[in-house]
């Protein structure tokens, strides 16, 4: 039997190959009528780069490579590759320049960079404090305070923001102390399981559990789209969060008197009404899973990589004074990480959950962020109805070495013709 993890994760890729939307590297133009009476179509073919990391047997990353030794497929047809860029120990090498991008608008980066920036890196981090628990407060400001440490360097630029009270929207800087100065200000507001378990429900389940979730996964979206205007720079997003359940504690909620049934104090009417509420919320993991699945969606089309941190680290059991049953309360935490996973590896990035080491986990990030190839190519798909496009990146007779990259992007719905 499948783990609900691996549910969720096939739920968001259904989702995510059958929902509308994205940028189209081959947009249509419209039908325009020839001398010979036959419509002529103009066709605009956009740049679509992905990231590339390429590691041999001992996990080491190879700096060697060109341009002859990569291959990239989209949708199972080869593509020419025309641009490659090698970033290496945060320094860029053009080893194959790509054609000059069409200026874009909407995004307003720092006016200068410091002289000694070389690594071109871009982080976004969200601090999902809406998801945090309030107890955690000092360990979570401890992981803020090794990433600032460990993964930011002099010259990355970064963002900052908050989904709740903690109240950060920084824009894209350079400076450092920034970030040592929110870090003050993270704050976990996360619900406690008693607050779910007594609070008002709706057909879709726990209102509060869904608003929570929708200003989370829209404060992404937003800022995803945002970046998917950024060229040429390595794009990574720091997502820290204890994750997501759109159907939590559901038997708790129910909350059956062994005697009368339904909710203590209720009559046994008001137990069966509120009992077929609850059959209305069967489908709440599908629901989760197209949430994720617009999210890394739309992070796929901005070539970003998505890096979940669940700041609770090991997961040993509710607290005390939580009356829970412990079988529900492990079911509820499996499903919040395995949420963070698909964010993470649907987008080619790492989740880390359930564990306490975080030093390891962010020298990695670090690692993975300053060590990489891009490769960029004009898509030679012809059917821009084809929404979801799969790519592939292989190596050329490089036996022993691993290659990894994102493996698919999305369409942007295009605007109906008035």
């Amino acid at each position: 039997m499948k783990t609900a993890r691996y549910r969720l994760a096939a739920l968001a890729t259904l989702a995510l190959t059958t929902a509308l939307g994205a940028q189209a590297p081959a947009t249509p133009a419209p039908a325009l009528p020839s001398q010979g009476g036959q419509p002529q179509f103009r066709v605009a073919i956009d740049y679509v780069t992905t990231d590339a990391i390429a590691r041999n047997g001992q996990d080491q990353f190879v700096a060697d490579l060109t341009k002859r030794d990569f291959e990239v497929y989209e949708d199972g047809v080869k593509q020419e590759i025309t641009g490659l860029t090698l970033v290496h120990g945060g320094r860029v090498h053009n080893l194959a320049a790509p054609p000059a991008p069409s200026a874009q608008e909407g995004i307003i980066l720092p006016p200068s960079r410091p002289k000694n920036d070389t690594a071109g890196r871009i982080f976004l981090i969200i601090v999902d404090d809406l998801h945090l628990d309030f107890r955690n407060t000092g360990r979570i400001r401890d992981l803020f305070k090794k990433i600032s440490r460990t993964l930011i360097h002099e010259g990355d630029m970064f963002s900052i923001v908050s989904t709740g009270p903690s109240s950060l929207a920084i824009d894209p800087t350079y400076d450092r102390k920034i970030l040592d100065e929110a870090i003050k200000k993270v704050t976990g507001n996360g619900l406690k399981p008693a607050d779910i378990i007594q609070g008002s429900d709706g057909a879709q389940g726990p209102s509060e559990v869904r608003y929570r979730a929708n200003v989370a996964f829209s404060t992404a979206y937003d800022m995803l789209s945002q970046m998917e205007k950024i060229n040429n720079r390595r794009k990574a997003v720091i997502w820290v969060s204890n994750g997501y359940d759109f159907n939590p504690f559901a038997e708790s909620r129910l909350g059956e008197d062994p005697v009368f049934g339904g909710r203590f104090g209720q009559t046994r009417e008001e137990g069966r009404q509120q009992q077929g509420q609850f059959s209305g919320q069967q489908f709440s993991d599908a629901d989760l899973a197209r949430e994720l699945a617009e999210v890394t969606r739309t992070a796929n089309r901005a070539n970003a990589t998505l890096y979940t941190i669940d700041p609770r680290g090991l997961v040993a059991g509710a607290d005390l004074d939580e009356q829970l049953d412990p079988v529900e309360y492990s079911e509820h935490v499996r499903k919040t990480q395995d949420s963070l996973r698909v964010l993470a590896e649907e987008t080619g990035g790492i989740a880390v959950v359930n564990q306490n080491n975080f030093d390891k986990a962010l020298k990695r990030i670090d690692a993975e962020t300053s060590d990489y190839y891009v490769l960029g190519y004009s898509s030679t798909n012809p059917d821009p109805l084809k929404r979801t496009r799969k790519i592939e990146v292989k190596l050329v007779d490089k036996p022993g070495i691993s290659v990894w990259s994102r493996t698919s992007y999305s369409l942007r719905q295009q605007p109906k013709a008035p």
